[in-house]
């Protein structure tokens, strides 16, 4: 392997470069592949170039945060415009003359998954899987205040399910 070879990745082409492929949601070993450099090698730039640790920060960030919002829009659920074009065809003539556009808006149903995803990674103390029934001051699942408001919430839900 040639000595010095991350010269050219610390330059502004080679920089953006990599941070273009971080942000595309390549792994680091996928980097490493694309500079012709091992893992670990890309891992020692990590460490020993700063400029080469921030350029892979940046790409990842955009792409977390495309994600993080992809995750929160499935768990609260969305509307969305579905067009559609239809062409019609002309009785006398036979020849297509009048497209017809359809503008439907549809919802997506919020995701349980993605909520319990959510709330076990963003609020893991009351969310975690296993509770500590011995831990001071732990409240049963009855008293606590999010338990009950998804009861409620389920309820209304069901109710309004039910009257139409």
């Amino acid at each position: 392997m040639a000595k010095g070879k991350f010269q050219k990745w610390l330059e502004p082409d080679g920089l953006l470069l990599l941070e273009g492929w971080a942000r595309d949601g390549l792994t680091d070993e996928q980097i490493a592949s694309n500079c012709g450099i091992s893992t670990a090698t890309l891992y020692n730039w990590k460490n020993d170039h700063v400029e080469v640790l921030e350029a892979l920060k940046r790409g990842k960030e955009v792409i977390d945060i495309q994600v993080e919002n992809a995750l929160l829009k499935r768990a609260l659920g969305y509307h969305y415009d579905e067009v559609t074009r239809e062409k019609t065809v002309d009785k006398e003539t036979g020849f297509s003359c009048l497209t017809v556009t359809k503008k439907v808006t549809k919802e997506v149903q919020p995701d349980t998954t993605a909520q319990i995803f959510w709330l076990k990674n963003r609020k893991p103390d009351k969310w975690r899987d296993r509770v500590d029934i011995n831990a001071p001051g732990a409240q049963s699942t009855e008293d606590d205040p999010i338990t009950k408001s998804l009861k409620e919430t389920i309820d209304a839900v069901t109710e309004t399910n039910q009257d139409t």
